[in-house]
């Protein structure tokens, strides 16, 4: 993994000036998270595909650093953090490699332009957590640019470990920020946003799973703007659904709502890919959701972790059969090498094939793509 970097380096004299800005030539000693280490130019390894470099310096405790280089499209190359700082998963498949180099129709180019800034301030002016920066979402530039954000509640860390996902795992400890919900509706007023998507950790620690600061959330942004969409990703409520669908329902008082839940994978796979969650368990959730007026339940499903068409399409009919009208299906993308390995890139028209299929099931939503995600241009038809 190699080292942490140190400022000032070795042979500076005591008390030598950090410079205002860093390079990544001023650090002797590099951690690389990615495909290898920066090359002596402080750029990406020879050869990947590279139409610019965003850099973000942050100054942390004493004199270490972090000097993060991002990569079109979503890989972080060379960063230097402190140990407080480096999220290493719980689990370790780095000795699996991706089944090969990433196909050229996957990668777009990094954004930050348009509305980026604005967004970031937002976010992070009201101290919230947005599942696009601790999933690592390769749409982070291009949804912020435009504006909008998906908002994480109840922190950043989740209390399970699915093998797919760049967010903490950890014991939060009953720890939930009442606050929250408040800075949540100042975030959207500050945007502007009129459809909001609204996800969360996995709160295993808590009684109601986190339904309630759900349900808060909901009524904050329904009391300021009573004509705003509304959709939530929220977790299966493994202590008690049927409790937890009344909640958030009763904050939305028959108003519209999206509730998705994503199944993310198939089940021959939930073992590996989804542990502590059960397919059956997501099922029952989607069900209940979409059995409640004005609510229509949503899914996602990642692709190429080793699943077979047939299972994929399995997998369809299960969700329609629950009630399910919205489904997003996006190709699987190793946030870490940590991470499982990717096991099949899924061609353009294979993604076509599977939104047809979709749609032949009778979902009346459906985007498939490599980059979607279940949140990526959620308020797109939205009109019930």
């Amino acid at each position: 993994m190699g080292e942490f970097p140190v400022w000032p380096r070795q042979g500076d004299a005591e008390g030598a000036t950090r410079p205002e800005s860093l390079r990544p030539q001023d650090c002797e000693r590099w951690l690389t998270l990615e495909s290898g280490p920066l090359n002596d130019k402080g750029g990406p390894p020879k050869g990947l595909d590279h139409p610019g470099l965003n850099s973000q310096v942050k100054w942390t405790e004493g004199r270490q650093v972090s000097f993060v280089l991002t990569c079109r499209p979503f890989f972080v190359y060379g960063a230097l953090m402190s140990r407080s700082e480096i999220n290493i998963p719980v689990f370790d498949h780095s000795a699996l490699p991706n089944v090969g180099r990433m196909p050229s129709w996957i990668r777009q180019p990094l954004g930050g332009e348009g509305n980026y800034g604005g967004t970031a301030g937002a976010v992070h002016g009201e101290q919230l957590h947005t599942v696009c920066e601790s999933a690592r979402c390769p749409n982070r530039a291009e949804c912020w640019s435009r504006g909008t954000a998906t908002f994480m509640l109840l922190g950043d860390v989740c209390t399970r470990a699915c093998g797919f996902c760049a967010v903490k795992t950890g014991r939060p400890e009953g720890v939930v920020d009442q606050d929250e919900p408040a800075r949540v509706a100042a975030a959207v007023a500050r945007l502007g946003l009129d459809y909001v998507v609204l996800t969360s950790v996995n709160r295993d620690d808590l009684a109601d799973g986190g339904a309630e600061i759900f349900a808060a959330t909901l009524r904050h942004l329904r009391l300021q703007q009573s004509t705003i969409g509304l959709e939530i990703l929220t977790p299966d409520f493994q202590q008690d659904q049927i409790s937890a669908v009344a909640t958030i329902c009763d904050a939305v008082a028959g108003n519209a709502l999206v509730w998705g839940h994503n199944v993310e994978t198939v089940p021959s796979l939930y073992r590996t890919v989804r542990k502590g969650s059960k397919y059956e368990r997501s099922l029952d959730l989607l069900a209940l959701a979409a059995q409640q007026p004005r609510v229509e339940a949503k899914s996602a499903i990642m692709l190429g972790l080793g699943e077979s068409q047939d299972e994929v399409l399995a997998v369809l009919r299960d969700l329609r059969a629950v009630g399910v009208k919205r489904v997003a299906l996006g190709q699987y993308l190793r946030p870490t090498r940590f991470h499982l390995p990717v096991k099949e890139y899924i061609t353009l028209e294979q993604f076509a094939d599977y939104e047809t299929e979709a749609k032949n099931i009778g979902f009346s939503w459906v985007k498939a793509g490599p980059l979607v995600r279940s949140s990526y241009h959620a308020e797109d038809g939205y009109t019930f």
